[in-house]
């Protein structure tokens, strides 16, 4: 073998080392990105995948044909609503839990999901099962009343 025989040799073998490792890096980047996805928002689950319709596309003509709108004058700001009345033993609490909890109709992990409440999300803690491991809660601004897993909330009064 010469010497320009081995060098060739020891080339081909470095870029193939080379291409190699970047398919492995590439391979375990692509994996790792696919693995690494944040669970589904609990506020989404309730929306039952429906998409709204997709807004009409103006042409060029429509839009330049059609007038801008005037602006909305300012709405005046809402009063803050009075403190509700609280049931006997009922107290103010916020989801704790980082990505928010999952409202279920009854207090088992089979139960339907009807809906969702976001981390730090107020609630008003109604009572608790039997068994102690779920709260009857009801959601501040909605009103609506579910069972959440106990122990992702914290007393706010």
């Amino acid at each position: 073998m010469n010497v320009s025989g081995f060098f060739q040799f020891l080339l081909g073998f470095i870029i193939g080392i080379i291409l190699f490792g970047g398919g492995i890096a590439g391979g375990a980047y692509y994996f790792l990105t696919r693995v690494a996805v944040d669970p589904a928002d609990p506020m989404e689950m309730n929306s039952n995948n429906q998409e709204e319709p997709p807004e009409e596309e103006l042409t060029v003509a429509e839009e330049i044909s059609e007038p801008e709108p005037e602006p909305e004058p300012e709405p005046e700001p809402e009063p803050e609503p009075e403190a509700e009345d609280l049931p006997e033993g009922a107290f103010r609490a916020t989801v704790t839990w980082d990505t928010g909890l999952i409202l279920r109709a009854e207090p088992t992990e089979n139960s339907e999901r009807v809906g969702g409440v976001a981390y730090n999300q107020e609630l008003i803690i109604l009572g608790r099962s039997d068994d102690n491991l779920w709260q009857r809660v009801r959601v501040a601004n909605t009103g609506q009343e579910a069972w959440v897993k106990a122990g992702n909330v914290s007393r706010i009064d």
